[in-house]
Formats: structure tokens, C-alpha cells, sequence
């Protein structure tokens, strides 16, 4: 049962619960939400649910159609690849320009690529996903770009990672170990190598990605 939600950002909160619920597979593709019924689980008006639901269609997480409402779009797989093909363009400058990091930023991103090893391990594709976006997330943070980190927001969304990480399930082992080596580099304050590591890292999912 979710939680009474502030006035403020009421619609923020709306849809940020509802693009992780989707994004984890909670909400699984064809899923239709109802917005009285949304409206009576956070206990809020219809209006902040019917404004969570268009920004969730302009991410590309949800699609509307007259008269059958608003529905969890199945992931698109030309779609899904153009995503990664930018998301790899991104996260390349931004970890050139992450550089020098700060001793907090790296100690952050430890503990998440030992999360994210652990979550590997325990095949665990939610807790895998969440781990790896934290760590790509905060490298695009570091990079001090602000249009950055709002274009790769709306991409990864778009990028379904925790649909491809099902699909690799087998391979989420060697998928973590290819971050050690991206930690390594901004650790040694060496942005280009980090660069070309996160490029190369997204581009080899091209191959994998659901067809």
C-alpha cells in the first residue's frame, strides 16, 4: 500500500513510484492503470495521477489510446538500441569529465560495484539493476553536466535495463566484472580510459539486446 504523498510534487512522487514499479517489472507490459484507483492507493485528487501518467508517456514508459486508457508499453527494440547507442555516447564524456573525483564519489561508487557483484551472484536482476544504475547514474552526476544527466534520465528509461538484465541473467556475473575496471580508471584519475570503458561496456549490449 503506498504511502500518503505531500501536496508538493505530488505528481513527481506519482510518477517516479510508478517508472520504478514499471522499470522493476512490477507493472508488466499491457498492465492498465485506472486513474481513480491510483488516486484511492496514494490518496491523492485524480489531477496528479492524470499529470504523472502524461510524463510517463512523454518518457516513453506508458502509452494512451482513446477509449483504452493508459496501458505499460512493451519495450521496443529499435528503441531500446538507439537508447544504449546514446547512453554510450553520454556516459563516455561524462566519466572524461568526471575527473579528478572526490574521495566521497569514489567511495560511493565502491560500495555500489560491491552491491552490484552481489546482486550478480545472487542472480538478483532487480537489486542487479538498481546497483548498475547507481553507478552509471553517478558517474553522469559527477560529470557537473546538468542537460547530461536529464537526457541520459530520459534514455535509460527508455533503455529497459532491467528487461535486458532478465534477459542476461546468466551473464550478470561478467557484466559487474566489466565495471571493475571502469572504477579502476577513475580511481587512477584516467577519464579517457573510464571513457572508453563505459563506451565499450554499453556498445557490447548492442549484440545481446532482445530482438
Amino acid at each position: 500500500m503506498a504511502q500518503p504523498l505531500l501536496r508538493r510534487c505530488m505528481s513527481d512522487q506519482i510518477r517516479d513510484h510508478l517508472l520504478e514499479c514499471i522499470l522493476e517489472g512490477t507493472y508488466a507490459p499491457g498492465h492498465r492503470f485506472v486513474e481513480l484507483d491510483l488516486a484511492a492507493e496514494f490518496q491523492v485528487s485524480q489531477s496528479p495521477v492524470r499529470e504523472a501518467l502524461r510524463e510517463l508517456e512523454v518518457l516513453g514508459a506508458v502509452e494512451s489510446q482513446r477509449y483504452k486508457g493508459t496501458r505499460v508499453r512493451s519495450p521496443n527494440p529499435v528503441e531500446m538500441a538507439e537508447a544504449y547507442v546514446l547512453r554510450a555516447i553520454l556516459e563516455q564524456r561524462s566519466a572524461e569529465l568526471a575527473v579528478p573525483c572526490p574521495t566521497d564519489v569514489l567511495d560511493s561508487l565502491r560500495a555500489t560495484l560491491a552491491s552490484l557483484h552481489e546482486a550478480a551472484q545472487d542472480r538478483d536482476v532487480t537489486c542487479y539493476s538498481r546497483h548498475a544504475l547507481d553507478f552509471h547514474r553517478s558517474i553522469v552526476v559527477q560529470s557537473g553536466n546538468h542537460l547530461f544527466l536529464e537526457i541520459w534520465e530520459n534514455v535509460q528509461t527508455r533503455a529497459r535495463l532491467p528487461f535486458v538484465a532478465q534477459h542476461l541473467a546468466a551473464e550478470l556475473d561478467s557484466c559487474a566484472a566489466l565495471h571493475d575496471p571502469i572504477l579502476a580508471a577513475l580511481e587512477n584519475g584516467d577519464g579517457a580510459l573510464a571513457g572508453r570503458l563505459l563506451r565499450a561496456f554499453m556498445e557490447s549490449l548492442l549484440d545481446k539486446l532482445p530482438r
